[in-house]
């Protein structure tokens, strides 16, 4: 393509832009939206607030208890609570997991299949 046949296009395109331009300066709701964010701006400026510092305002739940709520649909699923009962001592150690220092004691002086025998329930 010629640089002049690039030229005439690009003109062409730059009109048709324009003319898009014009419309939506003459569209009452986007008057309306200039209006309110212009409005919403001096307010910011005269409270000295940053935009999110309105959101935060006005957002109902805070990010911080977002990522903590019940309902996740990412991550993993909450373990079971296991209760475990040493028959030698009667002592009893409940965990979610095996990283518990005491179970692992009894693994290395027991091993892992009798601590296992020793699980007396679990809970969610």
């Amino acid at each position: 393509m010629s640089l002049l046949n690039t030229y005439m296009q690009k003109e062409q395109q730059l009109k048709q832009l324009q003319e898009e331009l014009d419309n939506l300066k003459n569209d009452e709701r986007l008057k309306a939206e200039l209006d309110f964010k212009n409005h919403l701006e001096t307010l910011m400026r005269e409270f000295d607030k940053s935009a999110s510092d309105v959101i935060k305002l006005l957002d109902p739940t805070p990010t911080t208890n977002k990522s903590s709520s019940s309902t996740k649909t990412t991550g993993r699923a909450k373990r079971k609570l296991k209760i475990y009962k040493n028959p030698n001592t009667g002592e009893v150690v409940e965990t979610r997991g095996g990283n518990q220092k005491t179970l692992k004691a009894w693994k290395e002086q027991h091993g892992a299949d009798t601590v296992e025998s020793w699980l007396v329930r679990t809970e969610d």
